[in-house]
């Protein structure tokens, strides 16, 4: 749904919804220290419009990002200046470059199945320097989701004005994959109305699936519960050697 004009507002309903970006980046180099003090290096894997990097960059002195829209990749480097950045699916991640910290925030839920999730945090600690960190966020597993929930955003930006809304099922006859729609409008002055209307298909992980995918990756890891992350961060290390 990213390779849409979405894009251009995705940012400006992220921050009407409150996101502490900045706040996010401060909590993950606490994190890291508490693991890697000399960590420098950051990949943030579906780095989405760079307002994390932005962030990020406060806190280490190399930040580079991947993602799977080019039109999220543009604002990102426009966001963070001499970025660094690839168009790829974390599915598929291959790159040459090695990292002291890994980061995928809320990218994981768009995977289709538990054998996928094994797949990208074994590709994710594949990039990893011997020592780095890994942190994955997770989202609400099949005991927290709530069909039928419908959210609403209206982001008054002067004379122009956003509206999303959003409808989330769970797909018939499973409890572990739901359907998320979502409906857009913007008005704008010069450019008159125009709405869309995009669906994706997430997963429901559990707890129990996080911690399989990263032992079968041979990565003890730990699911920290800590603001300002509303479902908390899975953190793991690469061995040394």
């Amino acid at each position: 749904m990213y390779d849409t004009d979405y894009a251009a507002i995705y940012d400006a309903v992220m921050i009407h919804r409150g996101k502490d970006y900045a706040g996010e980046a401060a909590r993950i180099r606490e994190l890291v220290d508490e693991r890697a003090p000399g960590a420098t290096s950051l990949l943030d894997v579906a780095c989405g419009t760079g307002l994390h990097l932005r962030a990020l960059a406060e806190h280490f002195d190399e930040v580079a990002g991947l993602d799977g829209s080019e039109e999220m990749l543009a604002l990102a480097r426009a966001r963070v200046p001499g970025l660094r950045a690839w168009r790829s699916d974390l599915r598929r991640i291959r790159l040459a470059e090695r990292f002291d910290v890994v980061c995928c925030l809320f990218a994981i839920p768009h995977l289709d199945s538990e054998a996928e999730l094994a797949d990208v945090v074994r590709l994710l600690l594949d990039h990893l320097n011997p020592g780095g960190v890994l942190l994955v966020e997770p989202w609400v597993g099949p005991d927290e989701f709530l069909p039928g929930y419908v959210s609403r955003d209206v982001v008054d930006q002067g004379d122009r004005t956003v509206v999303r809304l959003s409808h989330s099922r769970l797909l018939p006859g499973r409890g572990d994959r739901m359907e998320l729609a979502v409906h857009y409008a913007v008005a704008d002055p010069e450019e008159g109305l125009r709405h869309a209307t995009e669906s994706m298909r997430m997963s429901l992980f559990t707890p129990e699936q996080f911690a399989t995918a990263f032992a079968e990756a041979g990565c003890e890891a730990e699911h920290v519960r800590t603001d300002p992350f509303a479902h908390g961060l899975w953190i793991g290390r690469r061995a040394h050697g």
